[in-house]
């Protein structure tokens, strides 16, 4: 029964630095001529495309779309502009935001 539990602790003490590194990524994308719900559309239907992605959110006043990675997944500012370019538009500024 301690055997089991030492065990169990040690295993814990092994998995909890990995989880810690595969944290979500969260990034902002400041967007050149995001003005409208069509704007916004035609780069979430491009960014829907990206392997790991968890969630969009486009504030088109702010002219800045928030992309969060699913666990142990990024997105490149190469990838991003890339997204964006295809789209139709600018990537202005892109960055990772703090978790």
């Amino acid at each position: 029964m301690i055997e089991t539990f030492r065990i169990a602790v040690f295993a814990l003490v092994l998995v909890l630095p990995v989880t810690a590194f595969a944290a979500k990524k969260q990034y902002r994308l400041e967007v050149d001529g995001l003005a409208c719900p069509f704007c916004a559309y035609g780069i979430e239907k491009k960014l829907t495309q990206t392997k790991g992605l968890e969630s969009i959110d486009i504030d088109i006043n702010a002219g800045t779309v928030t992309v969060t990675m699913a666990k142990g997944a990024s997105l490149s500012k190469a990838q991003a502009s890339q997204i964006v370019k295809d789209s139709g538009f600018r990537l202005r500024t892109f960055s990772k935001l703090a978790k």
